[in-house]
């Protein structure tokens, strides 16, 4: 890779265990840590000139790696700056966040500050740049409610190009950008396509955020948070009160990263909620009656015109996979929630994988319904 060496310094750990939430996952051929937007857009460019396999991350908090590793030059996000560029009281704030800005921390400074419109993501892992790219949601809230803008490197055209919320695409733990891969440049190119989405089209650099400001959340959407908050939904209760039953809410369910707690080596929810055209739900619930009993029904949650959603978890349990299935192996789901598979230390990527492809297959024989991943799969599939 001359290319590429001649223009990026390597970091030291290519090992990429050591950069993700679920700790698996083998070494990169090359590791690059960027500290600046522009040294982000070298990184890119050099790599995508040098017409090399190249893979972008940032917290690996949604990533489950190959134990080989991948072959390939590996980018990681460790860009900084939140830059407040407007604020008033009618239109209310705007902020530029870059990609590599640690997430809690910036929900925690739009808390302190009275940005209203995140407080229910309290506590998830990764980055900012990584939120769109995912739509992640949590307690009601999805990043998409208050995301303006998203700058992003086109590597395809090699330029920047700004999307605003409109054009993002954004839908349940999706967006333009989780749907745009950057294709193999070579026909045949195994190792860009094992890359997957570690190889985006486009490379978030910065996010613009727009809230309203106050000392009051956004409406409580959840019902398990209202009851928390001891408020009916809709209430609106001071921002570091939400902020602090949402973190209490994820310890609880071992979704805020702890070390000693082997409960939280995960990705967080491995599976997504299936949504289905109501004509399926209905079938699923039928099923559900039929192998587990008629006392039993899926939850059910409107999903837009014609679908509705159910619960991933309340799959996985009434399929026989509970809490701390799994142990005492080094692959387990957490002993506080069914939809993280973790690490108990010691898993390799094909352990987890082996016991999420089990899970999914046991809901599917069971109910009908697929699971889909959400981690982002490098290397391996289920």
């Amino acid at each position: 890779m001359s290319a590429v060496a001649s223009e990026v310094a390597p970091s030291s750990s290519h090992v990429l265990a050591d950069h993700t939430t679920m700790r698996v996952g083998g070494p990169a051929q090359r590791f690059v840590t960027v500290a600046t937007t522009d040294e982000l857009v070298d990184a890119v460019r050099v790599v995508d000139e040098a017409d090399e396999p190249l893979g972008v991350f940032s917290g690996g908090s949604n990533l489950v790696v190959a134990d080989a590793g991948v072959e390939a030059t590996v980018v990681r996000v460790a860009t900084r700056g939140i830059t407040v560029e407007s604020q008033d009281a009618c239109s209310g704030v705007s902020v530029r966040v870059a990609a590599g800005e640690p997430w809690d921390a910036f929900v925690a400074q739009a808390v302190d500050s009275g940005w209203i419109g995140i407080e229910a993501l309290s506590g998830i892992p990764g980055c900012v740049g990584s939120t769109p790219v995912q739509n992640v949601g949590a307690y009601g809230q999805e990043v998409a409610q208050t995301i303006a803008q998203v700058r992003t490197w086109d590597r395809a055209a090699a330029r920047i190009r700004t999307f605003s919320a409109a054009e993002c695409d954004f839908s349940y733990r999706h967006s333009r950008f989780k749907g745009t891969r950057m294709p193999a440049r070579t026909t045949g190119d195994d190792v860009s396509a094992a890359l997957g989405g570690l190889s985006p089209r486009f490379v978030v650099l910065d996010v613009l955020f727009q809230f309203a400001l106050g000392d009051l959340s956004a409406p409580v959407a959840y019902a398990d948070l209202a009851r928390g908050l001891g408020v009916d939904l809709g209430a609106r209760v001071p921002l570091t009160d939400a902020r602090e039953a949402v973190l209490d809410q994820r310890r609880r369910r071992g979704m805020v990263l702890d070390a000693p707690d082997h409960d939280t080596w995960s990705c967080g929810s491995f599976f997504t909620n299936p949504i289905l055209p109501v004509e399926r739900m209905a079938q699923l619930v039928e099923r559900v009656h039929e192998v587990a009993g008629a006392e039993l029904t899926p939850p059910r949650f409107g999903a837009g015109p014609g679908h509705e959603k159910t619960s991933a978890a309340w799959l996985i349990d009434k399929a026989g996979y509970g809490k701390g299935y799994g142990l005492p192996g080094r692959a387990a789901l957490s002993t506080k929630h069914v939809l993280a598979v973790t690490n108990r230390g010691g898993a390799t990527t094909a352990e987890i994988v082996a016991l999420a492809r089990e899970i999914r297959d046991g809901v599917e024989s069971r109910f009908g319904v697929r699971l889909v991943n959400e981690p982002v799969l490098v290397g391996v599939e289920l």
